[in-house]
Parts: C-alpha cells; structure tokens; sequence
C-alpha cells in the first residue's frame, strides 16, 4: 500500500511541476512565448515549428485575429507561406499554447 501511495504522489508532482513550467514559458506582459512574439506573420508548419498550437473553442491562452495586414497587435495574425515571424504547428494535444479564433479583440485572456 505505501508502494501505491508514494507512485500516487510522484505522478502528482510531476503532474504539477509539468504544469507549471508549461504556464511559466508563456510572457503575458510582452505577449511571448519562450521569447518569440505570438503575433506578425505567420505559416503553419507541419514539422520544427517554434510553437505548437492547438484550437480550442473556449479557455484558450490566446486569442487569435486572422488579419491581411499589419499583424503589429498581441494575437494578431497575418497568415503567410514564406517569410514568417513565427512557425505554427496545429496539434492535438500537448500543445505550447491555446489559440481561439476570434474575429474581434485579440490578445491574452
């Protein structure tokens, strides 16, 4: 029983710990994450992005604006196949950051 016990309370701190160093990558004040911009251009990528994304309908981290020009607001996104600020990969799970789409009043929370 003590066994159970001490695998129960490893798996909660590690549970925990992931979590947190998850939440501390991602910089509300400068609207970054591990110190790249989460807005400018950007291209989804299928491989080696710099952020792993995933959409989500409600709860998110982000809140993205799909805009065709001057992508210069946290959470502002200008959709691009070459020359980006910032590569996306769209997952399922375990991702870096949630994204909602949005058509007005983008940013963090």
């Amino acid at each position: 029983m003590n066994k159970l016990l001490s695998l129960a309370w490893l798996a909660l701190a590690l549970s925990a710990s992931f979590s947190a160093s998850a939440d501390g990558k991602m910089d509300e004040s400068n609207c970054t994450f591990n110190g790249t911009k989460l807005y400018g251009r950007i291209q989804v990528v299928k491989a080696f992005p710099d952020v792993k994304v995933q959409v989500v309908e409600s709860f998110p981290d982000l809140k993205v604006q799909v805009v065709k020009a001057f992508p210069d607001g946290c959470g502002k996104w200008q959709m691009v196949e070459s020359f980006p600020d910032l590569k996306v990969q769209v997952v399922d799970s375990f991702p870096d950051v949630k994204v909602q789409y949005v058509s007005a009043f983008p940013g963090i929370r």
